[in-house]
């Protein structure tokens, strides 16, 4: 089982660590003290710590808040409109008889049709309430709360999508961070054969038997050594500053569980469409098509349903005597009015077809690109599987590697003790081994990331992270 040999591995990986303290311990070296892990959680730990940081993830929350106080508007613009006005004034009426249009301020209505100018100053007083109500729309009330529902689910697929996003950021960072924990432990490991690789020369080049060269020559493979391990934990340090950046949390708080033993992957079978990629381009067809049914409602007939009631008062008489300014300013006269009206612009059917034409090519748009996202899901999942299984061979086949070129080294030692071989060849073995070691942890983590890009395609990632514990 694959699990066997990554298992070994871990335990492997625990031993260099342990090893590689004994380095430090030994050397007087505060790297390795810098190395050892933090205290921390799991990954799963991690990416919450993302989802709840991030002021992007924030942000889109509050648009799916905006989306939801649109459905609420799109609900209360149906309700009837009611005007209260009340006006004093003081104007003259001097009229004529005629019809007019009415732009701004309106001529006397009432009566003040004379021969001769007459300029003297009357007051008048009027109240009014007026209701307005479209009884019959024929489904545009329905349409148009439809649409900003719509829109509520569009915000939070845009969410759901930017949360995903992160998750897989997280997982791969959490990852990366683990396989450069592991070839830490190997660059350790390294260092210790070239130190005993070169306390061996100096035994020997003390005693005779070895040329002072080939002491030069492992001090450099042993300074070479460190500067990899020196690397490897400048590397170490970005990422875990990369993690710090998206989890909110301290660098000192950010830590992988290298000495975890993790389970095979679970089955990753879910029914399409419930990837969040996937999800929100369906919301987003969903919106346009909502959007193509407001726009046909919107350029139908409506039937309003219309009511006032109105009081007024003018300081000139019935027969149109002018009488003290103060007795226009109190009601004297009441009215009312109810009417149901028919309203159609008779130019609306070459604006629905405008705003139609629009809104399906919007449509067709997403269905485009919801079906090339649904191309590039399925690719995706298929390319994971096949490196799941070339990683699957390689994890069986690189220990035999490590155990040979192990073996080999050893020999190699022992023969150089006995001078049966130059340093050339000892060197060539300890590099055979390192890059075995370092091979099965880029191994293990291209495993861990394929599984991932394979949760990630089919909508598992949450499953996924679960899973590492």
């Amino acid at each position: 089982m694959i699990i066997q040999h990554i298992r070994r591995f871990y335990l492997c990986a625990v031993l260099g660590l342990v090893s590689g303290a004994a380095f430090s311990q030994a050397t007087g070296s505060t790297a390795a003290t810098t190395a050892q892990d933090s205290t921390g959680g799991p990954l799963s730990v991690l990416v919450d710590a993302a989802t709840r940081h991030l002021p992007l993830l924030s942000q889109k929350k509050a648009l799916v808040s905006s989306a939801q106080a649109g459905v609420s508007y799109a609900r209360n613009s149906f309700l009837p409109s009611a005007m209260a006005l009340d006006e004093v004034n003081m104007a003259s009426a001097n009229s004529l008889p005629g019809a007019y249009e009415s732009f701004g301020i309106i001529p006397s209505v009432s009566s003040s049709v004379r021969s001769a100018e007459n300029w003297q100053a009357a007051t008048g007083n009027i109240g009014v309430l007026y209701s307005e109500y479209e009884l019959v729309n024929f489904g545009l009330r329905k349409a148009k709360v439809s649409n900003a529902q719509s829109l509520v689910g569009v915000r939070q697929a845009d969410l759901d999508f930017q949360t995903y996003l992160l998750e897989e950021q997280v997982s791969k960072l959490y990852f990366e961070l683990l396989k450069s924990k592991y070839q830490l432990a190997v660059d350790q490991q390294n260092i210790l054969r070239y130190s005993t690789v070169d306390t061996v020369i100096h035994a020997l080049t003390f005693s005779g038997i070895r040329a002072g060269v080939d002491s030069s020559l492992a001090q450099a493979e042993l300074s070479k050594a460190r500067v990899a391990y020196n690397e490897r934990l400048g590397t170490i340090a970005q990422l875990t500053q990369e993690m710090a950046y998206l989890t909110g949390l301290a660098p000192d708080k950010v830590s992988v569980d290298t000495m975890a033993t993790h389970p095979m992957m679970p089955s990753l079978d879910t029914p399409a469409g419930s990837n969040p990629f996937l999800n929100y381009y369906l919301q987003q067809k969903q919106y346009y098509l909502s959007s193509e049914t407001l726009v046909k409602k919107s350029y139908l007939p409506k039937i309003i349903l219309s009511g006032g009631a109105w009081g007024r008062g003018s300081s000139i008489a019935y027969n149109d005597q002018y009488k003290d300014m103060g007795t226009g300013l109190g009601y004297q006269r009441y009215n009312y009015m109810v009417g149901l009206t028919f309203a159609y612009n008779l130019f609306d059917p070459v604006h629905r077809r405008d705003a139609l034409t629009q809104a399906r090519f919007e449509t067709q748009s997403t269905d485009y690109a919801l079906q090339q996202e649904q191309l590039d899901l399925n690719s995706a999942a298929a390319q994971a599987q096949e490196a799941i299984r070339e990683a699957e061979a390689n994890l069986r086949e690189i220990p035999i590697q490590i155990k040979a070129a192990g073996d080999a080294y050893n020999q190699k030692l022992a023969q150089y003790r006995a001078g049966l071989i130059n340093l050339v060849d000892l060197t060539e073995a300890t590099y055979v081994l390192y890059s075995a070691q370092i091979s099965y942890a880029e191994t293990l983590n291209n495993w861990y990331l394929a599984n991932l890009d394979r949760a990630t395609a089919t909508g598992n990632l949450n499953q996924f992270i679960q899973s590492i514990k």
